[in-house]
């Protein structure tokens, strides 16, 4: 597969080839030119996906409200982390067998 043709592939066709490849190397069968060869397509097309998945990405917009005509309103999408690390409280521990019981 050239440069050319994994360009012309949709997302999901590259993706499926990249499947397919990783299945194939996973296997082993095939020998080491081959396998190096197949891992540089492999690559190429991981490549690719990313950049399409990124493309995505910056196509979605939020919708934030409708303005006075009844027209929606919307802004690019931001997105971040959804899990707030800081909050440590959160997770409560576990209770020990060895942990005297605290009423109070």
């Amino acid at each position: 597969m050239t440069q050319s043709i994994s360009d012309e592939l949709t997302f999901e066709q590259a993706f499926q080839e990249l499947d397919r490849i990783v299945r194939e190397l996973e296997d082993g069968e095939i020998g080491l030119e081959q396998a190096l060869g197949q891992y540089e397509i492999g690559v190429g097309l991981l490549k690719r996906c990313y950049a399409r998945l990124q493309e995505a990405e910056q196509r979605i917009r939020t919708l934030t409200g409708v303005d006075a005509d009844g027209k929606p309103i919307t802004a690019p999408f931001e997105h971040s982390a959804t899990a707030d690390n800081s909050a440590g409280d959160s997770k409560r521990k576990r209770k020990k067998e060895a942990d005297p019981e605290v009423l109070f």
